[in-house]
C-alpha cells in the first residue's frame, strides 16, 4: 500500500471541517463510531425500526463524507463518538459504512482505501456484492475491516481482520469465475432479480480499481454500456478485466487506470435502484 496515497483523503472520503481532537485513534474503537452512526437500508426489522421511505431514496446517493456527516448533524447534535438510536442515523449501504470508516483512520493517522468485491457470510453459498475497508494495522500488515457488521452480526471471524477467502476483492473473484472454479451466476445480489453474473463481477473489478486509484463511486454508478444489467462481454472487455484481475501493485494499478477502457471519466451514469438513472459529474481528481 502506498503510505502516501492511502493516508491522504480524497474528494469523497474527505471530511471536511471535522475536528477530530474528540475521536479515538484505535481502529476498532473508529469501526465502533461508525457503527453507531449508520443504518444498513435492510437492518430496520432487525432493529425494529421502520426506515422512511424518503431516508431509503435519498441517503446512500450521498456520494461525499461531507454529506453523510451533514445528515446526521440534521438528525441529532450528539458528539460522533456517541451511539445514536436507528432514527439518529444515516441510513446507508456497506459503501458508506466502509467510506465513513476510511475516513475517520485517514483523518486520525491510520493508512486506510476501499476496496469492492463481494462476501461469502452473508448467504450461504453466494458471493454478495460487499464493500469493506482496508487498513494498515499497526504491526504493518494490511487488514479488512468490515464496520457493517462490527457488532449484531453472528460471523465466524474478527470483524476488524476480516479473512480473505470471506472477503475477496473483485478481482479475485473474476479470476475464480474465469477460471470455472466459482458460477457468476453465485455473484452478485442474491435477493436482487438479474443482477448477478459475469457482467457484475466485472464492473466489481473496475469499481475496485476505481477505489484503488482515489475514486469511490458509489455501488452502482457506471459508465459504459457493459456496466448495465446484463449487458453482454465483449473479448476487450474480458482481457481488460483479466489484466486488472492480475494487477499486484500500485505501480501496475495507476498504470492500469490510465487505460481509456478502465479509467473514471468526468461524467458518468449513476443507475440509481430507487431513483433510476441519473447522469453525475464527478469532482476533479
Amino acid at each position: 500500500m502506498n503510505e502516501d496515497f492511502s493516508s491522504r483523503q480524497t474528494p469523497y472520503s474527505d471530511p471536511g471541517n471535522l475536528d477530530t481532537t474528540g475521536l479515538p485513534r484505535e481502529p476498532r474503537r473508529l469501526a465502533a463510531v461508525v457503527r453507531g452512526l449508520i443504518i444498513h437500508q435492510g437492518e430496520g426489522g432487525l432493529l425494529g425500526y421502520a426506515v422512511p421511505e424518503e431516508r431509503l431514496h435519498h441517503d446512500a446517493e450521498s456520494r461525499y463524507v461531507t454529506e453523510i456527516l451533514r445528515i446526521l448533524r440534521e438528525r441529532g447534535d450528539t458528539a460522533l463518538t456517541e451511539p445514536r438510536a436507528p432514527g439518529g442515523r444515516f441510513v446507508g449501504t456497506c459503501r458508506d459504512f466502509s467510506l465513513l470508516l476510511c475516513s475517520l483512520l485517514r483523518a486520525t493517522g491510520t493508512p486506510a482505501r476501499l476496496r469492492c468485491g463481494f462476501a461469502t457470510y452473508f448467504v450461504d453459498g453466494w458471493y454478495e456484492d460487499h464493500w469493506v475497508t482496508e487498513y494498515r494495522a499497526p504491526d504493518g500488515g494490511l487488514r479488512l475491516a468490515d464496520a457493517q457488521v462490527f457488532s449484531g452480526y453472528d460471523v465466524p471471524f474478527d470483524p476488524m481482520d476480516v479473512p480473505r477467502d470471506a472477503f475477496l476483492v473483485a478481482g479475485d473473484v473474476w479470476r475464480a469465475c474465469r477460471r470455472g472454479r466459482v458460477d457468476p451466476r453465485t455473484c452478485g445480489f442474491s435477493a436482487g432479480e438479474g443482477l448477478r453474473g459475469l457482467w457484475f463481477v466485472r464492473g466489481n473489478v473496475l469499481r475496485d480499481l476505481a477505489a484503488l486509484n482515489g475514486v469511490e463511486l458509489l455501488p452502482w454508478d457506471g459508465w459504459d454500456p457493459q456496466l448495465r444489467k446484463g449487458a453482454p462481454l465483449t473479448e476487450d472487455d474480458l482481457a481488460a478485466a483479466d489484466a486488472v484481475a492480475a494487477a499486484r501493485s500500485e505501480d501496475a494499478w495507476r498504470r492500469l487506470f490510465a487505460d481509456p477502457r478502465l479509467s473514471v471519466p468526468a461524467g458518468i451514469i449513476s443507475y440509481s435502484p430507487r431513483l433510476g438513472d441519473r447522469r453525475v459529474t464527478l469532482p476533479v481528481r
